[in-house]
């Protein structure tokens, strides 16, 4: 699939992936001030930029997507993604799982990682993703096989 091939409304449904997921997962991780959550941790420079990177990768995902494909990778990704941005104290589900001591202890100094690590299988679910849109395009050409002046 060649980016030039992507129809218009795909690019408009692909940059609105990606504003809808950087404004929600920046505002329930907290990473900017707002009325609903607050943040336990504070927050550095490192994820802001990497939800900015991960959301560009949603919304080029969801872009190039072909309908019947397999989500696995890019689901895994973005969910270390967030968590890997989000406040570890403030996730309720971590903190009951494992306790604040420990995610404090472990998994916060690690965090940044396991957002970058997420960041990179999203970026490697588009490239996989975009590779096959490019086979089945190639595929298909050499299925018609070479179009003929006479047949137009």
């Amino acid at each position: 699939m060649r980016l030039s091939n992507v129809s218009p409304r795909q690019w408009v449904k692909g940059a609105a992936v990606a504003l809808a997921a950087f404004g929600a997962l920046g505002t329930i991780s907290a990473l900017w001030d707002n009325p609903l959550f607050t943040r336990m941790t504070p927050a550095g420079g490192w994820e802001i930029g990497l939800l900015g990177g991960l959301s560009v990768l949603f919304g080029l995902y969801v872009t190039i997507r072909r309908p019947a494909c397999a989500d696995r990778t890019a689901g895994v990704g973005g969910v270390l993604g967030f968590l890997g941005v989000a406040c570890p104290v403030c996730n309720k589900i971590l903190l009951l799982l494992f306790g604040g001591e420990l995610l404090l202890t472990y998994f916060e100094p690690v965090r940044l990682y396991v957002a970058a690590a997420g960041t990179a299988l999203l970026a490697g679910a588009v490239i996989v993703e975009w590779r096959r849109g490019l086979s089945l395009t190639g595929a298909s050409e050499q299925m018609a096989g070479p179009v003929s002046r006479e047949a137009i």
